[in-house]
């Protein structure tokens, strides 16, 4: 069984070809949203910044909203590998008092989370992290969803999901892209919809806020209010905008690593029931994207890779038990990686993407 299916845009599989395939090509690696989905990815998590990158010299700009926002901070970290386990480990087994928590209790234990995830000494050492820079999507609420009142967020949700449909491009009364940039990085993001876009520094002040704000899913997780060195508001999941991202990176020319848990990515929140709104060409030009196979993710309990309706239909035990399942055996997922990228038959294992995709 091949456990990892790989794709690249044009350029990217034009460079590689040229260049053979190696981590000094790759200047930008992206974490989308996805909350337990990501369970996937851990084995590649594992092997990617804590040994297949661990030798470079340049600067890698690690991008993530929500879970990949967790993901991202947990990879700029001086022990990559440590914290990524902290990550996994504290996710898969977090319970609720009931089947149904308020928000008040699941942001209270995502608070706890990030607080193991990352602690005082892990924030000063992401932030010190000469090469790999962590920047943080998250959302600022301009319409109803800036309140926390369970109702007025479900009308700003139909008002947004509305809005999106008549046009994506629309979001841009309702919504505000923040990237919360680690110290000394260069990052720039180019929007084909033109979504506003606000940068601000990532500081030990400010870490837990935006990370907590990056994963703060409407009216399931309180939003944030309060983050240090941005403007007041209401900040929430950088899902909304960026779900599985339609957005070009700068300013360097180097190629998106890309580990996605999906063969087919989906803009934003917003587009999942949208068929035909599907990313632009050139935003996944330079990107190669390694998604477990069909074949491995059938090998997993259920036939299924994890995600939030794991809470609601099964119990704890058989739950945790499932997702640690899940998260141990991703592991061939990197061995493979590792393997393939180390004889360098990973060049030939490369395909064009496969989704659809718009032109420009």
């Amino acid at each position: 069984m091949v456990p990892l299916d790989i794709y690249a845009g044009e350029a990217a599989r034009a460079r590689i070809q040229k260049e053979g395939f190696s981590p000094q090509l790759f200047q930008y690696f992206l974490g989308a949203s996805g909350g337990p989905k990501w369970f996937s990815l851990a084995g590649l998590d594992r092997v990617l910044f804590p040994e297949w990158f661990a030798g470079i010299h340049h600067q890698v700009q690690v991008i993530g909203s929500s879970a990949g926002a967790f993901r991202a901070m947990c990879a700029v970290q001086q022990d990559p590998l440590a914290a990524i386990n902290r990550l996994a480990s504290a996710y898969s087994t977090t319970t609720y008092s009931s089947n149904k928590p308020t928000p008040r209790e699941i942001t209270a234990k995502a608070l706890d989370l990030l607080t193991y995830m990352i602690d005082d000494e892990g924030k000063k050492s992401a932030l010190e992290n000469d090469r790999f820079k962590a920047h943080l999507i998250v959302a600022k609420c301009l319409g109803a969803t800036r309140f926390e009142g369970k109702f007025q967020q479900l009308r700003g949700l139909a008002m947004s999901a509305a809005t999106n449909t008549i046009g994506r491009k629309h979001l841009a009364k309702l919504y505000t892209r923040y990237v919360f940039s680690s110290p000394g990085s260069n990052l720039s993001i180019s929007d084909p919809y033109h979504l506003p876009t606000q940068y601000h520094l990532l500081t030990e002040g400010n870490i837990h806020a935006a990370l907590l704000a990056s994963g703060s899913i409407p009216v399931v997780i309180e939003g944030v209010t309060d983050i240090e060195g941005a403007p007041p508001g209401m900040y929430r999941d950088g899902g909304i905008i960026d779900y599985h991202f339609d957005i070009s990176l700068g300013p360097e020319d180097g190629l998106v690593l890309y580990p996605h848990f999906y063969n087919k990515p989906i803009p934003g929140w917003f587009d999942k029931g949208l068929k035909r709104r599907v990313p632009h060409k050139s935003s996944y030009d330079n990107v190669v994207m390694m998604v477990p196979s069909q074949a491995f993710i059938a090998s997993l309990p259920f036939g299924k890779i994890p995600d939030r309706k794991d809470f609601e239909v099964l119990d704890a035990p058989a739950r945790i038990a499932y997702w640690q399942t899940v998260l141990s055996e991703t592991d061939r997922l990197g061995e493979y990686f590792m393997k393939i990228a180390g004889d360098g038959s990973i060049v030939d294992k490369i395909q064009p993407f496969t989704f659809a995709q718009r032109g420009g």
